[in-house]
């Protein structure tokens, strides 16, 4: 795969395809975050989008550059923890196209839900994401239908939209934290970075429970390793792609690990300090720089709530002092 990354005027382009269907998200400076974090603290707030989450983005590019080459398929099929698998249900539905989407046994109740609102056919196989899609994988193999990977150029031009909005309104951000799944918000994060000439350093973020990204990144290439987290399922990720890993080797400042305790620390702390609800993986962000908060003294902080949609039963659990490993 090509992973040359876009260019500003394709980001721009990419922000008017994406604005068809929600304007562009806040970023707020949140003082109570800010006292606790112990320093400026900027919170990008894609948990407003219409799925609640950043992905979104990246699916009505994808989707938008396969209608302007003539490949639009009748049928698309991919592979999702959730919030990939919504933004590929809302896109599909713009362009009346037919989605299955395969989740792992046990997924998200809610965030299940939430795909087949929107039309998606869903299929529950595997233990974790990577069994998921590989079966997904085979699907498309077997009828015909269009895979839609979890990490494509197409998928990082619309995600980029959210960072390239959030270094032009806070130009002053000294550092961004950024969580890493299978790597298509941490590489959006450096491509908006280049087009702007911004400065800020970018960090990226894994679970304790779901290392491949820091194990591949130290290791410089791809190592798997097993994933365990209950929490940060958006992060749940057993074997990191190439692609990604090219981008992000020459471009990440460091890499930091959030344990499942300290990311719903940081799910009750934006919730006290904002109300805002953040997922596992949306709390990730401030989880890191608040592990590294004496580091940080004099600094604009940037992070991202790069997602909202967490089971209510699981909040309810977080917010009454759990890590939300409900049985």
């Amino acid at each position: 795969m090509n992973t040359s990354l876009p260019t500003l005027s394709q980001i721009e382009a990419a922000a008017q395809v994406v604005y068809r269907e929600f304007q562009a998200t806040p970023q707020y400076r949140w003082t109570l975050l800010s006292q606790r974090l112990g320093t400026d603290c900027w919170v990008k707030h894609e948990n407003h989008t219409p799925v609640g989450a950043f992905k979104i983005r990246g699916g009505l590019t994808y989707f938008e550059q396969l209608k302007q080459r003539g490949e639009l398929p009748q049928e698309v099929i991919s592979a999702t923890r959730g919030n990939h698998g919504q933004s590929m249900g809302w896109a599909a539905r713009v362009h009346g196209l037919k989605c299955r989407i395969v989740v792992p046994v046990g997924n998200s109740v809610e965030k299940n839900a939430a795909m087949r609102a929107l039309g998606v056919t869903l299929v529950e196989h595997g233990a974790d994401f990577q069994e998921s899609r590989e079966h997904a994988m085979a699907l498309a193999e077997q009828s015909g239908a269009h895979m839609v990977p979890s990490f494509h150029p197409a998928l990082i031009t619309g995600v980029s939209t959210y960072w390239w909005e959030f270094f032009k309104a806070v130009p002053q951000l000294d550092v961004v934290y950024v969580p890493i799944g299978l790597g298509s918000g941490a590489c959006s994060a450096i491509a908006a970075k280049l087009a702007l000439g911004h400065r800020a350093r970018i960090v990226g973020v894994v679970s304790t429970l779901a290392t491949t990204y820091a194990d591949s990144l130290a290791a410089r290439r791809v190592v798997a390793a097993p994933v365990s987290t209950v929490l940060a399922d958006g992060m749940a990720v057993r074997l990191a792609d190439q692609a990604a890993l090219d981008i992000l080797l020459p471009h990440l400042d460091h890499v930091v690990q959030v344990s499942d305790a300290e990311v719903a620390q940081a799910m009750r702390d934006l919730y006290t300090d904002t109300h805002n609800v953040a997922e596992g993986a949306g709390a990730a962000s401030f989880a890191a720089a608040m592990q590294e908060r004496h580091a940080l003294s004099g600094q604009v902080v940037g992070t991202t709530l790069c997602g909202g949609n967490v089971d209510s039963l699981v909040f309810a659990q977080v917010l009454a002092g759990g890590s939300g490993g409900l049985g």
